[in-house]
Formats: C-alpha cells, structure tokens, sequence
C-alpha cells in the first residue's frame, strides 16, 4: 500500500505540474511535456529556469514523500503524527548535540564519497559503469546549477526546497514509516536501521554516492531509536542540507575560503579525527537518552 501510494503521489504531482505549466504558460500537453523535459536537462535555457526547477523539485518531492507518507499513515495504519515519536522532542536530552554530530561526521562521510566514487564495476559491466557516470555527470551538472545564487532571496528558497521539505519528507517515510515497520518485523533494531538506510541511499538513484548516503540515512536513523522523536532526525537532516547549502552561498559570496562542493582529496587524518569525534558525539547522546526512550517501536 505504501509503494502505491508513493507511485500514485509521483503521479499526480507529475499531472500537477503539467496543469500549472498549460495554465500559466498556455501550453497544450504535448508542449508541457517537451517544456519540462528541456527544463530539466538544460534549465538555464529559460529565462526562469532556476525559479521553475526549483518548483519542480518541492512539488516533486511533496507529492513522491512527505503526502503519500502521511496519507498512509493516517488511513492504512490510522496513526497520527505525534506516534512518529515515543516522547516529544522537548524530552530528548542533548538536543543541540545533533548539529555538532551532523557537521563533525562530514569530513568522514567526504572520505567515504571519495572511497565510492572510485569504486569500478567489473568489466563485463563495464558499458553500465560509464552509462551510469555520464548520469551523475548530467545530475552534478544540474545540482551546480540550482546551487548558483544570486541573491538572499534564492538562497531562502533554497533552503525551504532543499533542507527543509526533504527533511520532513525522506524522514517521515525512511525512518518514521519504513525503520519502525523493518524493526518490528526483523524483531531487530539494526536490521531496520541499515534496511531502511540502504533503501534511502537506493531511492536517490545515485550510485557514485550509494555509501555515503547510506551512512548519513543509518546515523539518522540510530538518533531517532535513542532520541525517540522523529523531529530529531528531521533536525539532523535539515542541518545536513542546509549547512551545505549556506556554506555554498557564503563561499560565492567570498566570505568563507572553503568550497565544500570542491572534489579535491579528503585529508585521511582529518576524516579520521571526524569519525572518531562523530563516534564519541554519538555515545554521548545515547547514554544521556538511553534511560528515557523505549528500546522498541511502538506498534
């Protein structure tokens, strides 16, 4: 049910954005349809094209997550919101420990990224490897280009379409619905976790950055079973995109000298001493929760 609802919100939302395009612009289907596809390859063809994209991705990504997330929820399983969390967000212990974690862990997870992206497939597959880098070429291509602010006003909407709807979304159903159904079926809290990471790390379709991904989506989930809220999850993943997000903007701005998005290579004793402090970090907030959190889902 969950799946179908995902693939009918994914439609809908396609129709939806059709319907805007005939509407506002005066397009039949068949223009609609060529409009975004050009849009989506080569954005900065139109005069708006970073403004329209960006419509694109909130829309996009509302009716693929957060809406068919809550529709289930609240109809197949008849929950609501406040059982996403065993204890209200106000309870959890060490609460601003999660933005120190969230950009501690990033110099690691740049490892990581840079260990994946030189992974090779072996050579009977080696035509899917390059169909699958010219891929990642193509998204980097058009991630450089949403990334590109000229103004505060642009920054502030990338900010809501990028940190803030993702992260209400991709938790809601990767760690809300998905880590809390895998752990209670596997009676095992790992298995959920590393389940439901791997499939969120998978859904992204990019497999340059499969890993990384994965391990942001397992320390995601294992601050929601020791914090019990979802909203603390949600709060690591909107610091993760939003940090990244503002140190793009400030760098272009000339007021940092560090370019996050840089592809040089990740120093080995620096992503160690991240690891390590991320690890202690984590230890910290589990034994400063672990007395006050229910160690299983609630069913």
């Amino acid at each position: 049910m969950l799946v179908g609802f995902i693939l009918l919100g994914g439609v809908f939302s396609t129709f939806l954005l059709f319907g805007l395009l005939m509407i506002v612009k005066g397009m039949g289907p068949a223009a609609a349809q060529a409009y975004l596809a050009e849009l989506a390859s080569n954005p900065a063809s139109a005069p708006t094209g970073w403004y329209e994209l960006m419509a694109l991705q909130a829309v996009n990504h509302l009716g693929t997550f957060l809406i068919p997330s809550l529709v289930y929820w609240y109809t197949i399983e008849r929950r609501t919101w406040d059982q996403f969390s065993v204890r209200p967000v106000s309870a959890v212990a060490g609460l601003s420990l999660v933005v120190l974690i969230v950009i501690a862990f990033m110099p690691f997870d740049g490892l990581i990224i840079e260990w994946n992206q030189g992974v090779h497939l072996p050579s009977t597959l080696a035509p899917l490897e390059e169909w699958i880098r010219d891929k990642e070429k193509e998204l980097e291509g058009v991630t450089k280009y949403l990334t590109t602010f000229s103004s505060a006003g642009q920054l502030l909407i990338a900010m809501l379409v990028i940190a803030v709807i993702p992260a209400i979304g991709e938790e809601t159903l990767f760690r809300g619905i998905l880590q809390r159904n895998l752990t209670y079926w596997s009676n095992n809290v790992h298995v959920g976790i590393w389940v439901a990471a791997a499939l969120f790390s998978a859904i992204h379709v990019q497999f340059l950055g499969f890993f990384p991904r994965m391990l942001l989506g397992a320390l995601f989930g294992y601050l929601y079973v020791w914090s019990g809220s979802l909203w603390v999850p949600i709060l690591a993943h909107l610091v993760n995109n939003g940090f990244t997000v503002l140190m793009v903007y400030l760098y272009q701005q000339k007021v940092v000298t560090m370019d996050i998005e840089s592809t040089e290579a990740v120093p080995l004793l620096g992503s160690l001493v991240s690891g390590a402090i991320t690890a202690g970090l984590l230890y910290y907030f589990k034994l400063t929760n672990q007395n006050q959190v229910t160690r299983e889902p609630e069913r």
